[in-house]
């Protein structure tokens, strides 16, 4: 299968999630609205909201342009090679954490051994049967599991930093990515109008704040006021009706007042002044700056546990969560670390 045959049959992927998600009828069209609603069964923070959200991420980033404009910047995807097998070792924390890993393994002609999530198999074997149904060619290059991996050539494994060192242990002697934890952080400098506060809001609560773009940590200015922010963050209020996310809230605040520490209550968020960058579920660190170089040469020694910062000179506000192709996990370009250890004839 060459490329063109490729970005064909993921092109009218994203054509089919799109039809799909738009009510028209394809073959996809019950099953996908009956993974949407039953999802959270499996895992409660996988509501119909954020599964759709998710799946509809997917759709849009897959169609011709994008692809061709992707792979454009890489002239080895042209040459026909053997299929090699890569182990991909996928995270649940939001649904289809995995498939920006899918398909660059994919993409590249290469075959995938998946190792899902077991709270988040579902979506990534729907998107194999919708890719499978459009060019039967991927039926032999996909493997889907929730077991062991095996027979692999290389492996790209994403987990926690515990979980990254068990990976280190087993699969330290292939060709590998492994990634740790990782947050994203928003730079406000006092002159955002009240849409891009509110856009920054969806950065935030989007997916319940469990996935490494979204943002965990603001940085603000000096005297600046957190109140305002928060005024035009109501309509994502509604967050707090979340059983497992209240629970949260609601431990993390009665911590603060046993320990009598400072925060700031928005009734369905936590602020709280703090140097880290992860932050717990229903809660949010920021953090104030003296100038933009002192903020610079702050986080210069962060860059390995920063994802994406969110912010006029970054990250659009409101769009943490709607990475394009290009845009790689950790900064590690998985196609070219692909290519690259085939054409030395590691893999």
């Amino acid at each position: 299968m060459n490329l063109s045959k490729r970005i064909a049959a993921f092109s009218s992927l994203g054509e089919i999630l799109r039809d799909t998600l738009a009510g028209k009828q394809t073959d996809f069209t019950s099953r996908l609205a009956q993974l949407i609603e039953n999802q959270q069964q499996i895992n409660p923070w996988f509501t119909p909201e954020n599964v759709r959200m998710a799946v509809s991420a997917v759709a849009r980033i897959l169609d011709t342009d994008n692809l061709n404009k992707w792979c454009a910047s890489y002239p080895q995807l042209k040459e026909e090679s053997k299929p090699l097998k890569a182990g991909v070792i996928m995270a649940g924390n939001i649904p289809l954490a995995g498939f920006h890993d899918f398909i660059a393994v994919l993409i590249t002609g290469n075959g995938i051994i998946a190792k899902t999530s077991a709270k988040d198999k579902d979506l990534i074997v729907l998107i194999s049967d919708i890719l499978c149904k459009v060019n039967q060619e991927f039926s032999g290059r996909i493997e889907i599991t929730d077991g062991a991996i095996s027979g692999f050539d290389a492996v790209i494994a994403t987990g926690s930093d515990n979980s990254s060192r068990y990976f280190e242990y087993y699969f330290g002697m292939y060709p590998n990515i492994i990634r740790k934890n990782r947050n994203s952080i928003a730079f406000i400098d006092g002159s955002e109008s009240d849409d891009e506060l509110k856009a920054l809001g969806t950065d935030i609560f989007s997916y319940f704040g469990l996935g490494c773009r979204n943002v965990s940590k603001i940085y603000v200015p000096e005297g600046y006021d957190l109140k305002k922010m928060i005024s035009c963050w109501s309509s994502f209020s509604g967050i707090i009706n979340h059983n497992k996310y209240a629970n949260n809230y609601d431990y993390h605040k009665a911590v603060f007042l046993v320990n009598k520490e400072k925060f700031i209550d928005a009734g369905y968020l936590l602020l709280r002044e703090h140097a880290g960058l992860s932050s717990p579920v229903a809660v949010l660190y920021y953090e104030f700056y003296r100038t933009p170089d002192k903020f610079r040469q702050q986080i210069q020694y962060m860059t390995d546990k920063i994802q994406c910062i969110v912010g006029h000179d970054g990250v659009p506000f409101g769009k943490a969560q709607m990475p394009f192709l290009w845009d790689y996990a950790d900064g590690v370009d998985t196609i070219e670390f692909l290519l690259k250890k085939n054409s030395m004839g590691i893999l």
